[in-house]
């Protein structure tokens, strides 16, 4: 509302911006392209609503106010994202109305070629001249093959823009983006990531169109995996072959983070993926332990790792190399608790892992777990959740997850002592920290301590600003000014006369 745009394309957008171009260019009006898949425009109070198979959502005004109307907000809006069986959405805000249309379809295999087969240059914009950009280093050597996801997790974004139904490029423009890579200047050989927002789920789709046009499942992998799901690995398994086989191509890998539910389900591809796709390290994301936060993550069990965990294992020695999983963990998601993250912990050092990167849990718009995090409820079950909002409560939670760390030893004992699980204290075979602290954990405390207490008597909040800066004594226009009221306060004399002023 407030960018006062007459037409907004959500989602990715290829299709919906190259229709209003075309149409622009024909002679058409904004107005009578309010009827693009994909797009929001806003009505104003005299304008006529399209309220036929449309769905009318609590107000801007009653979801401000009202946390129970933010989550059936959230409800209608995240089983509206099909867009074979959506429906249009209708809000008020004020005298005005927001009129969200139904998201467009996935791009077909053809379309997808075409938008990935664009003359892109692979390089950084020139302004950035000759300057390093970390993103682009990670990003610089790798393909994506498909965009969309079917997990559903409700701390991701992706369902928002991308899309539930997975689009897939073709076997050949895939391999065609790899060979133009491989005559580029200064390429290794390698190529860091063949995959997408989930590495596993190319060319995955429902088996069954006629229910797929109907279903308003959330997720196709949870709480179990839908039987109509079509979870065939083989297509990538034949890309990630041909893909190594190129000239020029010395190693193709596997960066992206794979599902590890459905990974299970091919020897096949879980063979591939481990001889010849594993640079040492292979990213996975369980994200917690705890049953109840895992639910609401819409995460498979603690099991599934640990299943995954074994067999990656025995294939890896199978195929003679030693290669670890890097999983990643989420603290602070709603749901969990400091009792919730101890056990976490605990599973962490049983299991000898070490998460070098942590996730600190951040709302992200739309999201499911954002909506949780607002308002402490489920959106479904408007059951409560508990949520850590707090940054004392938030830094507990960060703190165990790298208990094993000297500089977090102060708060993992806080968290432990708070919580009442004292025996994780020692030197038993499950304590997370050892009674005394390491002389680590005592130089960091101390030397957090002093730049404490110089930002406190050397700060620019206690000096009146760093000299030569706007504000600061010796600066032009700083110091005394006789017109605020703490310069009155200061002429005031004892006995509330003024003083005579010249």
């Amino acid at each position: 509302m407030d960018s006062k745009a007459d037409l907004l394309v959500y989602g990715m957008g290829e299709r919906g911006i190259l229709e209003v171009a075309v149409r622009m260019q024909a002679g058409e009006t904004i107005e009578a392209l309010r009827d693009l898949r994909g797009a929001a425009y806003r009505l104003g109070a005299s304008a006529t609503v399209p309220e036929e198979d449309s769905l009318w959502l609590p107000s801007f005004e009653e979801a401000t106010a009202d946390k129970i109307a933010f989550c059936h907000m959230t409800r209608v809006a995240h089983h509206e994202t099909n867009p074979y069986n959506a429906r249009r959405l209708l809000q008020r805000h004020g005298a005005e109305t927001v009129v969200i249309n139904p998201p467009a379809f996935p791009l077909n295999q053809r379309e997808m070629d075409r938008v990935y087969g664009l003359p892109y240059s692979r390089l950084v914009h020139p302004s950035y001249g000759k300057a390093r950009i970390p993103a682009y280093q990670v990003v610089k050597d790798s393909v994506q093959i498909m965009r969309g996801c079917f997990g559903g997790c409700t701390f991701c974004s992706i369902t928002a823009h991308e899309g539930r139904i997975i689009q897939s490029r073709s076997e050949e423009s895939v391999l065609s983006e790899i060979g133009q890579m491989t005559r580029m200047p200064g390429f290794s050989g390698v190529v860091s990531d063949i995959g997408g927002p989930t590495a596993n789920m190319y060319q995955m789709r429902c088996t069954k169109p006629e229910v797929e046009a109907v279903c308003r499942r959330l997720s196709c992998v949870h709480p179990t995996i839908c039987k109509l799901l079509g979870t065939d690995h083989g297509p990538l398994v034949s890309l990630m072959r041909k893909s190594r086989e190129l000239d020029g191509v010395k190693k193709v890998m596997v960066a992206s983070g794979i599902r590890m539910d459905l990974a299970r389900r091919d020897p096949d591809y879980m063979r591939e993926l481990v001889t010849h796709h594993v640079g040492g390290y292979l990213k996975v994301a369980p994200e917690h332990t705890d049953p109840e936060v895992l639910r609401l993550m819409k995460k498979p069990g603690s099991e599934d790792f640990e299943e995954f965990d074994r067999e990656f294992k025995q294939a890896s020695a199978r195929a003679g190399k030693a290669q670890y999983l890097v999983p990643y963990y989420i603290a602070s998601h709603p749901g969990s608790g400091l009792a919730a993250m101890i056990d976490l912990a605990v599973f962490l050092k049983r299991n000898h892992y070490k998460p070098d990167q942590v996730q600190d849990f951040i709302p992200s718009p739309f999201d499911i777990a954002a909506c949780m995090y607002h308002t402490g409820l489920d959106p479904f079950t408007l059951q409560p959740v508990q949520v850590a909002k707090h940054l004392r409560d938030r830094k507990l939670q960060r703190a165990l997850l790298q208990f094993f760390k000297p500089e977090n030893y102060f708060e993992v004992r806080k968290a432990l002592l708070e919580a009442g699980r004292s025996d994780l204290i020692g030197d038993g075979c499950d304590a997370l920290i050892p009674a005394r602290p390491p002389r680590e954990a005592l130089d960091h405390r101390r030397a957090r301590a002093n730049a404490a207490l110089s930002e406190q008597s050397e700060g620019d909040h206690i000096r009146g600003g760093r000299p030569g800066t706007p504000g600061a004594p010796d600066a032009p226009g700083g110091g005394y000014r006789p017109h605020r009221k703490t310069a009155q306060r200061r002429e005031q004399p004892r006995g509330g006369k003024r003083r005579p002023t010249a």
